[in-house]
């Protein structure tokens, strides 16, 4: 019997962890419930003064494990480039920034010398004006030459949101230039009547890698006088291009790179990102030219004070084998907000799934109602689903101040400039510290203080961070890790650049090594055929619609009110079996809704209006199959091995939980069909000896197996920029394919994304980590803040807490003297 553990939805446990002694911890008292409500703030109140009225109000005991005062820092000024135009300048003092910041100023050089430059400081350091001088001042030369369009600019996002953001932003700073600049989106939302006016007049097009993979290169002969003039294209965010999307997005830029060299041009590549490892060698794979950095950040910053909070036990509630069961992160989030929206505290909390951020602002809103009628208008919900309208209004009450809390999915994580936020709640580790400081990054954004807070998930990962804060505030930033050469990326890239002009020999360098070796493949399926020098696109059908550059595949399931047919939103077709299956909750806007029916073959699923008592979970399970093995490494008479595997998934059942406190209510089986996955994984194996050696016999094998899968998915994170999401397991007592117990942990996504090859090559540390958080959770015999999953397939049975721990202990007893040295991203 094998035991699973899936990338989507992974909710595994590690335990409290060791107590280390705490510098900055806040006692306080328990309660599950806001307290009563208190007086509106001050104007623009300190973060310490927020933290204090937060916890005093709510009389929260020991829930905040540590708070890190981070101090305000001095910023030192430089001067524009004299190569960037008097009017420029002239505008950005207008806007009433007198001077740059030392890292704008040298960003600005380096593209003005014609140097590819990635901009890596933290959030609000002013990364959009240090690539904006120099492309509005190229912008404004191009206006005033006597024939042609003049140059024109490219600027790709990986939201809607934040490329409507920098249109505004370019707007008002561009405004004193007159007609000279021309920015306009062109995203799937642009109406059709605009979008050929953006083709011929736009000099600044604002996009994201969606549409420039779907919509402008597979269309370049209408773009031919944009593309031929293009000068720089400017890559914002350029941090949450990783793993697989990430892969897509290179392959993307290298067919622009390959259009615009047919036109004549050759761009400049302006990258923006948040704090990273080694940002100029990500940027460097992301767009394939050298890149170089500017990462000393020079702006001000006001103090930060940054707060890990762990959710209560409920004393009087009983888990899964009657496992303790702490407060929900999602009931604690919605608390907070409620609090501090009284408060008169302007909040954005960020919630991993789009159902969590619905459900915080359903919960906030009520409780808001019994305090001030006025106030449950002001609170919203934001995330990818919704329809453009709903997401333009949502945006534009935020800016205006009109909303006081927002929960958000991180859709709106990512740049987006709204001024006068004073505080950031954080639902769950994001998966990155990257992350994390991105999204606490959107406080505090005009200058003043800020408060973050991260409220912990039951589960292993965050109940480590809150009381390991060295974790989070003493170690750097991860590297980004992409792949461009999968094959499962590459192959229907080749495509549709072949579908956009014949593919050359010379071509095959610019797609990387592995190019020339799909072509065969290309061909025995008849996808391109080869005529004298050139291979070509043989189908009918447009090749850029042969993948989804997300990583989810297939068309997305549209979600549809059965009574009257009304669209409500998508979702994507890899999480319709898990979201949008038959008796699936399913919240919109505030409103719940029933999924009455959920149709495969029309991508459709039918809901109905209603207000259930429970949330749903489904739950699945997983088989895996080694096909090819890359390496391996003893670990004593166990390895270590690193290679290709086949996964089987299919949805079985989902659980029914009460609302706020998780609890289950009940269990459905569902009949959906199985998945298949060809992707990349790590996995080991131990002897009958070894097992010897731990004191692991038969009757707890499985269980001790199944309790280190769990655990180890749960620590990967830190040490793969991967999140729980990108990743699943099995454990198996006897693997027909090692012939011994093994344990697999594999990439979510077909070819792989990176994260497992990561994983092998940081084993000792990454396993070592697991087998300490195990040993230190306070409970007897497994929580979901150790060893239990809410996505177990098996239920979480069985799970051998003890077990698991003499097994990693003895495992890593064997493990080599030191770890291989990871691959560079």
């Amino acid at each position: 019997m094998a035991f699973n553990h899936l990338p989507a939805g992974a909710h595994d446990a590690l335990g409290p962890l060791s107590r280390m002694p705490v510098t900055h911890s806040v006692p306080m008292a328990n309660t599950h419930r806001p307290g009563p409500p208190t007086a509106p703030a001050d104007p623009r109140p300190t973060p310490g003064v927020v933290l204090d009225r937060l916890s005093r109000g709510l009389s929260r005991a020991a829930r905040i494990t540590h708070t890190e005062h981070l101090p305000p820092r001095e910023g030192r000024h430089a001067v524009w480039p004299d190569r960037i135009r008097t009017d420029v300048v002239a505008a950005i003092q207008a806007a009433g920034i007198a001077h740059p910041w030392e890292h704008q100023a040298a960003a600005a050089e380096h593209a003005l010398d014609g140097e590819s430059v990635v901009v890596a400081t933290g959030t609000a350091s002013g990364k959009s004006l240090a690539y904006l001088a120099p492309v509005l001042s190229a912008l404004a030369d191009g206006a005033e030459a006597p024939n042609g369009r003049g140059a024109t600019a490219l600027y790709l996002a990986p939201t809607k949101a934040l490329a409507a953001d920098q249109r505004r932003a370019v707007r008002e700073l561009a405004a004193p230039l007159g007609n000279a600049v021309r920015p306009a989106v062109y995203d799937g939302d642009t109406p059709v009547e605009e979008r050929e006016w953006v083709r011929q007049y736009a000099n600044y097009v604002l996009t994201n890698p969606d549409m420039l993979h779907r919509g402008i290169l597979p269309a370049h002969p209408r773009w031919s006088s944009f593309l031929k003039a293009l000068r720089y294209v400017v890559i914002d965010e350029c941090h949450t291009y990783r793993g697989v999307f990430g892969s897509h997005v290179a392959q993307v830029l290298r067919r622009l790179r390959r259009l615009c060299a047919r036109y004549g041009s050759e761009p400049v590549f302006l990258l923006a990102s948040a704090t990273a490892s080694d940002p100029a060698a990500a940027a460097s794979r992301l767009t394939g030219v050298p890149v170089t950095e500017v990462a000393d950040d020079a702006s001000p910053r006001g103090e930060v004070v940054f707060a890990l909070w762990e959710p209560p036990l409920l004393t009087d509630l009983k888990g899964e084998r009657g496992a303790p069961v702490r407060r929900t992160a999602t009931a604690e989030t919605a608390d907070l907000l409620t609090d501090l929206v009284v408060q008169g505290v302007r909040t954005v909390a960020f919630v991993r799934s789009r159902r969590g951020a619905e459900l915080i602002s359903v919960i906030a809103q009520e409780r808001l109602a019994a305090v001030d009628r006025s106030l449950p208008p002001r609170v919203a919900a934001y995330r990818g689903g919704y329809l453009p309208e709903e997401r333009r209004a949502l945006e534009r009450a935020l800016h205006s101040g009109e909303l006081l809390g927002l929960a958000a999915t991180s859709a709106l994580e990512l740049g987006v400039d709204v001024s006068g936020l004073d505080a950031v709640l954080i639902t769950g580790y994001p998966g990155t510290r990257a992350s994390l400081w991105q999204q606490a990054g959107r406080a505090g954004r005009s200058g003043q203080g800020a408060l973050a807070i991260l409220i912990a998930r039951d589960d292993p990962l965050d109940t480590y961070l809150v009381h390991h804060p060295e974790a989070l505030f003493r170690q750097p930033v991860e590297a980004t890790v992409l792949d461009p050469d999968n094959p499962y990326v590459l192959a229907p890239h080749l495509c549709a650049a072949a579908a956009e002009l014949p593919l050359t020999e010379t071509d095959l360098t610019l797609f990387g090594p592995a190019a020339h070796d799909l072509l065969p493949q290309l061909e025995a399926a008849k996808l391109l055929r080869r005529r004298a020098t050139a291979w070509h696109w043989t189908r009918r059908e447009r090749a850029s619609d042969l993948t989804d550059i997300r990583g989810g595949g297939g068309r997305p399931v549209q979600i549809v009110e059965a009574a009257t047919g009304r669209l409500l939103g998508t979702v994507d077709e890899s999480s319709a079996h898990t979201a949008v299956h038959d008796g699936a909750v399913h919240l919109h806007q505030g409103r719940t809704y029933l999924v009455k029916h959920l149709d495969l073959e029309d991508s459709v699923a039918l809901v109905e209006e209603a207000s259930p008592p429970f949330s749903t979970t489904a739950r699945d399970t997983t088989s895996i199959s080694v096909l090819e093995t890359d390496t391996e490494i003893p670990w004593g008479q166990g390895r270590l091995c690193f290679g290709s595997v086949e996964v089987t998934n299919q949805v079985v059942s989902y659980l029914r939980r009460k609302l706020i406190t998780g609890e289950v209510l009940g269990e459905t089986k569902l009949d959906l069909p199985p998945r298949t996955l060809r992707t990349r994984a790590v996995w080991w194996t131990v002897t009958e000896d070894q097992l010897d050696e731990a004191r692991i016999n038969p009757e707890i094998l499985g269980g001790a197996l199944h309790a280190a899968e769990h655990a180890s998915i749960g620590l990967l994170p830190l040490f793969a920029t991967c999140d729980r999401w990108d990743i699943g397991g099995v454990s198996v007592p006897l693997h027909p394919d090692t012939l011994l117990p093994t344990v697999f942990v594999y990439d979510g996504h077909p070819g792989g994304a990176g994260f497992a090859e990561r994983a092998f090559h940081t084993a000792r540390a990454w396993l070592t980590a697991t087998r300490d958080a195990i040993a230190a959770c306070e409970c007897e015999a497994g929580c979901p803040s150790c060893i239990q999953s809410p996505k177990c397939g098996n239920g979480n049975d069985p799970l051998h807490k003890r077990g698991a721990i003499r097994l990693l202990t003895r495992l890593l007893s064997e493990a080599p003297p030191a770890p291989a040295t990871p691959p560079t991203p």
